[in-house]
């Protein structure tokens, strides 16, 4: 295994780790190649995470990649979490949607 993957595979890993305590049955996905669905399962089908562990942000890139893979997936939401540099904790990193996204969760939520 290259060692980008290696990298990839422990930023998966550790963020199935904390989603686990919410999610029970989350685990990470198999590659799919041009069928992608993104790197995580088992959350809720609405929503795909792609998980990024790059030194240079690409939120742009990412969110467009989520959104393909939200479109594979049949889900609603496209999720992008991204290591933060000197943070190790897994709550820490960066989860980006889009606004308007966020702005629909919110109102399933409730919060109006």
């Amino acid at each position: 295994m290259s060692k980008s993957k290696a990298k990839g595979t422990a930023f998966e890993t550790l963020i199935v780790g904390y989603l686990k305590a919410t999610y029970p049955n989350v685990e990470r996905r198999t590659l799919s190649g041009v069928h992608d669905k993104g790197d995580i399962a088992g959350t809720n089908k609405k929503l795909v995470w792609e998980c990024k562990d790059h030194k240079t942000l690409n939120f742009s890139g990412w969110l467009k990649e989520a959104e393909v893979e939200r479109g594979n997936a049949n889900a609603e939401y496209g999720i992008v979490v991204a290591k933060r540099r000197g943070h190790g904790d897994a709550g820490s990193q960066y989860a980006v949607l889009t606004l308007e996204a966020l702005v629909e969760l919110l109102k399933k939520a409730g919060l109006k």
